[in-house]
């Protein structure tokens, strides 16, 4: 097994509450080595004790090679894993680690805009830390002072406003676009109402990360289609996909330990390459020039178009 495939066991160095349900967390390699490098925008892997596998964005300083820096949110409605590592992990705790990966660079702009919701503050906080004053503005809306991650850090840099919800009610899209050039590049994070409420104001060069399922089915609509046969190139195994059970499901009963995240094919976790085959993508990670390649899909929702479908697996 690769490293890339293995990941890191790294250690939790400290652990602090940086606000109202977000749980900070500050990861080092107990052996002293330095971690991957990474860019704004990027995130990792985690393995949590029970297993179970959460993708969380980097929110430190790229320039610390020692350290990677977590926020997580306390998801009241999520699968388990936020309850976890708030209740089961702390200092001292080992975990499991693959990546950095990047699926939300921060690209070349003359001048950005950054929307933030919430816990999407933390893969915009490097972007905003890294660029020269006067190049962006930042607005960050969250329900209270009281709930928003690294407030204190954002209002000590020129650009950022915060806008409580209690005090100052929800984040104005339409007032924060109308004044933007459409050459403004405009970054946007949080939950999905946000979201869509920029997607249809903005016309302009937009990137977008979410931290959940679509809010619309779109691309992600997932009807079931009809069965297929997958074949597992490196392992050999041909296995059948009937129409009512997921590719993802079908191909752990023969490698269980095939990484996969949200299994609602929004976080890029489970990419496989595609050896053979059309596959049929049903997920909002890839962009429509990747799908019209055929060259990869995410295995949690995607299916095939063809009789058989080879996998690089």
């Amino acid at each position: 097994m690769s490293a890339e495939t293995s990941g890191a066991l790294l250690r939790v160095r400290t652990t602090v509450q940086e606000a109202e349900g977000v749980l900070g967390l500050v990861l080092d390699d107990p052996t002293g080595a330095g971690l991957a490098p990474w860019e704004p925008g990027a995130h990792v892997e985690v393995e949590l004790p029970s297993g179970a596998v959460r993708h969380y964005s980097l929110c430190g300083d790229p320039a610390d090679p020692g350290t990677y820096r977590l926020g997580v949110l306390r998801e009241r409605a999520g699968r388990g894993g936020s309850a976890e590592i708030h209740t089961s992990v702390g200092p001292g705790t080992r975990l499991r680690v693959r990546g950095p990966f990047n699926l939300f660079p921060l690209v070349p702009a003359e001048r950005y805009l950054f929307l933030a919701g919430g816990i999407g503050i933390t893969p915009l906080l490097p972007m905003v830390r890294s660029l020269p004053t006067g190049t962006f503005s930042l607005l960050y809306g969250g329900r209270s002072l009281a709930a928003m991650a690294y407030r204190e850090e954002l209002a000590a840099l020129p650009g950022v406003t915060l806008v409580p919800q209690d005090t100052e009610g929800p984040l104005d899209v339409a007032a924060a676009l109308r004044g933007e050039p459409a050459t403004t590049t405009v970054y946007c994070c949080g939950p999905p109402g946000l979201l869509r409420a920029v997607e249809e104001r903005w016309s302009g060069p937009l990137h977008t990360e979410r931290f959940g399922a679509p809010p619309t089915p779109g691309a992600t609509d997932r009807t079931p289609s009809g069965g297929f046969e997958v074949e597992l190139r490196r392992s050999g195994k041909v296995l059948r996909v009937p129409p009512e059970r997921s590719l993802l499901e079908v191909v752990r009963t023969a490698l269980p330990g095939v990484s996969s995240s949200c299994e609602e094919g929004w976080c890029g976790t489970c990419e496989t390459k595609v050896v053979a085959g059309t596959p049929e993508h049903h997920d909002s990670v890839l962009s429509q020039a990747e799908r019209e390649s055929g060259t990869s899909m995410m295995i949690c929702v995607g299916r095939s178009r063809t009789p058989r479908l080879t996998l690089d697996l």
